[in-house]
Protein backbone atom coordinates (compact mmCIF):
# COMPACT_ATOMS: atom_id res chain seq x y z
CA UNK A 1 0.00 0.00 0.00
CA UNK A 2 1.20 3.48 -0.89
CA UNK A 3 0.55 6.97 0.47
CA UNK A 4 1.28 10.38 -1.08
CA UNK A 5 4.63 12.04 -0.56
CA UNK A 6 3.38 15.60 -0.83
CA UNK A 7 0.78 16.67 -3.37
CA UNK A 8 0.38 17.10 -7.11
CA UNK A 9 -1.52 19.27 -9.56
CA UNK A 10 -2.69 19.00 -13.17
CA UNK A 11 -4.68 21.34 -15.41
CA UNK A 12 -6.75 20.44 -18.43
CA UNK A 13 -8.80 22.56 -20.86
CA UNK A 14 -11.61 21.12 -22.95
CA UNK A 15 -13.86 23.38 -25.05
CA UNK A 16 -12.80 26.35 -22.93
CA UNK A 17 -13.75 24.64 -19.66
CA UNK A 18 -10.78 24.50 -17.25
CA UNK A 19 -10.32 21.47 -15.03
CA UNK A 20 -7.80 21.93 -12.19
CA UNK A 21 -7.12 18.67 -10.37
CA UNK A 22 -5.10 18.46 -7.17
CA UNK A 23 -4.12 15.57 -4.92
CA UNK A 24 -3.52 16.39 -1.26
CA UNK A 25 -2.51 13.98 1.54
CA UNK A 26 -5.43 13.28 3.90
CA UNK A 27 -5.28 10.91 6.85
CA UNK A 28 -9.02 10.71 7.52
CA UNK A 29 -12.44 11.63 6.08
CA UNK A 30 -12.45 14.63 8.41
CA UNK A 31 -9.17 15.88 6.91
CA UNK A 32 -10.60 15.36 3.44
CA UNK A 33 -13.60 17.52 4.32
CA UNK A 34 -11.35 20.30 5.56
CA UNK A 35 -9.35 20.17 2.33
CA UNK A 36 -12.57 20.43 0.34
CA UNK A 37 -13.62 23.51 2.31
CA UNK A 38 -10.22 25.06 1.63
CA UNK A 39 -10.44 24.41 -2.12
CA UNK A 40 -13.88 25.97 -2.27
CA UNK A 41 -12.53 29.07 -0.56
CA UNK A 42 -9.65 29.19 -3.05
CA UNK A 43 -12.03 28.98 -6.02
CA UNK A 44 -15.18 30.91 -5.12
CA UNK A 45 -16.05 31.52 -8.78
CA UNK A 46 -15.71 27.91 -9.93
CA UNK A 47 -18.77 26.18 -11.38
CA UNK A 48 -18.00 22.92 -9.55
CA UNK A 49 -15.52 21.53 -7.04
CA UNK A 50 -15.75 17.78 -7.51
CA UNK A 51 -13.91 15.51 -5.09
CA UNK A 52 -13.03 11.90 -4.29
CA UNK A 53 -10.97 10.49 -1.41
CA UNK A 54 -9.64 7.24 0.02
CA UNK A 55 -8.22 6.90 3.55
CA UNK A 56 -7.28 4.15 6.00
CA UNK A 57 -4.64 1.43 6.10
CA UNK A 58 -7.09 -0.94 4.40
CA UNK A 59 -8.56 1.81 2.19
CA UNK A 60 -11.73 1.35 4.20
CA UNK A 61 -12.93 4.96 3.94
CA UNK A 62 -14.00 6.27 0.54
CA UNK A 63 -16.15 9.13 -0.59
CA UNK A 64 -16.94 11.37 -3.53
CA UNK A 65 -19.30 14.07 -4.81
CA UNK A 66 -20.40 15.34 -8.22
CA UNK A 67 -21.01 18.81 -6.73
CA UNK A 68 -23.83 19.64 -9.09
CA UNK A 69 -22.55 17.89 -12.20
CA UNK A 70 -24.94 15.24 -13.65
CA UNK A 71 -25.00 12.19 -11.36
CA UNK A 72 -22.18 9.74 -11.98
CA UNK A 73 -20.26 11.93 -14.43
CA UNK A 74 -17.53 13.33 -12.21
CA UNK A 75 -17.08 12.15 -8.62
CA UNK A 76 -17.58 8.47 -9.44
CA UNK A 77 -15.12 8.29 -12.35
CA UNK A 78 -12.60 10.25 -10.28
CA UNK A 79 -12.97 7.76 -7.42
CA UNK A 80 -12.60 4.83 -9.82
CA UNK A 81 -9.27 6.26 -10.96
CA UNK A 82 -8.15 6.53 -7.32
CA UNK A 83 -9.24 2.96 -6.58
CA UNK A 84 -7.13 1.68 -9.46
CA UNK A 85 -3.87 3.14 -8.17
CA UNK A 86 -3.32 1.26 -4.88
CA UNK A 87 -2.87 4.51 -2.94
CA UNK A 88 -4.55 5.56 0.29
CA UNK A 89 -4.75 8.66 2.48
CA UNK A 90 -5.34 11.12 -0.30
CA UNK A 91 -7.92 13.67 -1.34
CA UNK A 92 -8.52 14.52 -5.00
CA UNK A 93 -10.27 17.75 -5.90
CA UNK A 94 -11.17 18.76 -9.44
CA UNK A 95 -12.19 22.37 -9.90
CA UNK A 96 -14.13 23.21 -13.06
CA UNK A 97 -14.47 26.65 -14.56
CA UNK A 98 -17.26 26.38 -17.13
CA UNK A 99 -16.30 27.52 -20.62
CA UNK A 100 -19.78 27.97 -22.03
CA UNK A 101 -20.06 24.70 -23.94
CA UNK A 102 -21.75 21.64 -22.45
CA UNK A 103 -19.71 18.46 -22.77
CA UNK A 104 -22.48 15.90 -22.39
CA UNK A 105 -22.39 13.00 -19.93
CA UNK A 106 -19.77 11.03 -21.86
CA UNK A 107 -17.60 14.08 -22.31
CA UNK A 108 -17.78 14.87 -18.59
CA UNK A 109 -16.78 11.33 -17.62
CA UNK A 110 -13.80 11.49 -19.96
CA UNK A 111 -12.79 14.96 -18.77
CA UNK A 112 -12.93 14.17 -15.06
CA UNK A 113 -11.22 10.81 -15.54
CA UNK A 114 -8.41 12.46 -17.50
CA UNK A 115 -8.06 15.20 -14.90
CA UNK A 116 -7.84 12.61 -12.13
CA UNK A 117 -5.24 10.55 -14.01
CA UNK A 118 -3.19 13.64 -14.77
CA UNK A 119 -2.83 14.55 -11.09
CA UNK A 120 -2.12 10.96 -10.03
CA UNK A 121 0.46 10.47 -12.76
CA UNK A 122 2.40 13.36 -11.24
CA UNK A 123 2.05 12.16 -7.64
CA UNK A 124 5.08 10.85 -5.77
CA UNK A 125 4.30 8.06 -3.31
CA UNK A 126 5.97 6.15 -0.49
CA UNK A 127 5.05 2.85 1.20
CA UNK A 128 2.57 2.98 4.07
CA UNK A 129 4.34 1.75 7.22
CA UNK A 130 2.45 0.22 10.14
CA UNK A 131 4.04 0.68 13.54
CA UNK A 132 3.51 -1.14 16.82
CA UNK A 133 4.33 0.21 20.26
CA UNK A 134 7.22 -0.87 22.47
CA UNK A 135 8.42 -0.21 26.01
CA UNK A 136 11.92 -0.83 27.33
CA UNK A 137 13.14 -0.69 30.92
CA UNK A 138 16.87 -1.09 31.46
CA UNK A 139 19.92 -0.11 33.47
CA UNK A 140 21.53 3.23 32.61
CA UNK A 141 24.57 1.49 31.17
CA UNK A 142 22.42 0.27 28.26
CA UNK A 143 20.95 3.64 27.34
CA UNK A 144 23.37 4.55 24.52
CA UNK A 145 23.42 1.14 22.82
CA UNK A 146 19.63 0.89 23.15
CA UNK A 147 19.21 4.30 21.51
CA UNK A 148 21.52 3.27 18.69
CA UNK A 149 19.63 -0.01 18.18
CA UNK A 150 16.33 1.86 18.07
CA UNK A 151 17.73 4.08 15.34
CA UNK A 152 19.00 1.12 13.32
CA UNK A 153 15.51 -0.42 13.41
CA UNK A 154 13.84 2.87 12.39
CA UNK A 155 11.99 3.29 15.66
CA UNK A 156 10.21 6.47 16.65
CA UNK A 157 10.99 7.40 20.25
CA UNK A 158 8.04 9.05 21.96
CA UNK A 159 9.08 9.29 25.63
CA UNK A 160 12.16 8.69 27.74
CA UNK A 161 12.20 8.75 31.53
CA UNK A 162 15.16 8.53 33.87
CA UNK A 163 14.32 7.24 37.35
CA UNK A 164 15.84 4.25 39.04
CA UNK A 165 16.12 2.86 35.51
CA UNK A 166 15.86 4.13 31.96
CA UNK A 167 12.43 3.70 30.39
CA UNK A 168 11.93 4.23 26.67
CA UNK A 169 8.60 4.13 24.88
CA UNK A 170 7.99 4.46 21.18
CA UNK A 171 6.95 2.86 17.92
CA UNK A 172 8.74 0.26 15.82
CA UNK A 173 7.80 -0.79 12.27
CA UNK A 174 5.84 -4.04 12.52
CA UNK A 175 8.11 -5.78 10.04
CA UNK A 176 11.14 -4.95 12.23
CA UNK A 177 9.53 -5.65 15.62
CA UNK A 178 10.86 -9.20 16.11
CA UNK A 179 14.40 -8.25 15.04
CA UNK A 180 14.34 -5.19 17.31
CA UNK A 181 13.23 -7.23 20.32
CA UNK A 182 15.92 -9.83 19.65
CA UNK A 183 18.60 -7.12 19.30
CA UNK A 184 17.63 -5.47 22.60
CA UNK A 185 17.67 -8.83 24.37
CA UNK A 186 21.06 -9.71 22.88
CA UNK A 187 22.87 -6.44 23.60
CA UNK A 188 21.62 -6.42 27.21
CA UNK A 189 22.23 -10.14 27.71
CA UNK A 190 18.58 -10.45 28.64
CA UNK A 191 18.74 -7.84 31.41
CA UNK A 192 16.62 -5.22 29.63
CA UNK A 193 12.87 -5.61 29.99
CA UNK A 194 11.18 -5.11 26.60
CA UNK A 195 7.54 -5.35 25.62
CA UNK A 196 6.66 -5.11 21.94
CA UNK A 197 3.27 -5.23 20.28
CA UNK A 198 0.89 -4.08 22.98
CA UNK A 199 -2.82 -3.73 22.31
CA UNK A 200 -2.29 -0.43 20.50
CA UNK A 201 -0.97 -0.46 16.96
CA UNK A 202 -0.51 2.80 15.13
CA UNK A 203 -0.55 3.49 11.44
CA UNK A 204 1.69 6.42 10.58
CA UNK A 205 -0.26 8.56 8.18
CA UNK A 206 2.19 11.26 7.23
Amino acid sequence: MLIPEGGSCFELEIKKSRFISEVTPAGSPAEAREILKSKRREHPDAAHVVHAFITGAERQHMGMSDDGEPSGTSGKPALEVLKGRGVTNLMLTIVRYFGGTKLGTGGLVRAYSEAARGALDRLKTVPLVTYTSFRIKADYSFYQPLSATAGIHECRIETESFGTAVEIEGLVPEEKADAFKAAVTSLSSGRAEINVGSENQTVILE
